[in-house]
């Protein structure tokens, strides 16, 4: 069965007809040209995927296209400035996680990053926010040290092993971000 939804993709309305089995990723990847978004397991195990759903993080191999109706939804590309909607930018053409992903050498092969990315975005929003994770300790909100990045980062898979760097990036946006989620909270970088 078709179905006719527009989705707002990184802040431009697309219009697509799409069967209601189409997931977001292949909608985006094969109807809409957006490559960011990777098909790596195509089984919500790996990250590779994630979106931003109306601010919130989701793996778009496992979100049926239908649902996202009316949404908007953020990928890797549509976090640059020069992307309509995009979000806290800085110099040079990046988002502060994007700039910090280059400066700290998170990435090796790539293929992950664009998911890693969105994913660190979307967790920073998350701290910010005060929702606490797993390792969260005590009542109130949490302080963002290694092990809080790491915990709310386990989604994302690397297999070229950048965690290290990918923790260290996360971090160093955290401090960047204008009025930053870290504002009144303990970073330890």
């Amino acid at each position: 069965m078709q179905r006719e939804i527009t989705v707002r993709v990184d802040g431009t309305a697309r219009p697509l007809t799409v069967d209601t089995r189409t997931t977001l990723l292949d909608a985006l990847r094969e109807r809409l040209g957006i490559t960011s978004p990777k098909k790596g397991c195509d089984h919500g195990q790996c990250g590779a995927c994630t979106v931003l759903s109306g601010g919130r993080r989701v793996l778009s191999c496992l979100t049926l296209a239908v649902t996202q109706d009316g949404a908007e939804v953020v990928t890797a590309e549509g976090l640059a400035p020069g992307a309509a909607g995009a979000g806290q930018q800085l110099e040079g053409g990046l988002h502060p996680v994007q700039r910090a992903f280059v400066d700290c050498d998170a990435l090796q092969c790539g293929y992950c990053t664009p998911g890693q990315v969105v994913s660190a975005v979307g967790a920073l929003d998350e701290f910010a926010a005060g929702w606490p994770s797993a390792v969260t300790e005590g009542p109130g909100a949490p302080g963002l040290d290694r092990a809080e990045v790491a915990e709310r980062m386990s989604g994302n898979l690397c297999r070229c092993a950048a965690y290290v760097n990918i923790v260290t990036a996360v971090l160093r946006a955290a401090t960047s971000l204008p009025a930053g989620p870290t504002a009144g909270k303990e970073v330890d970088g």
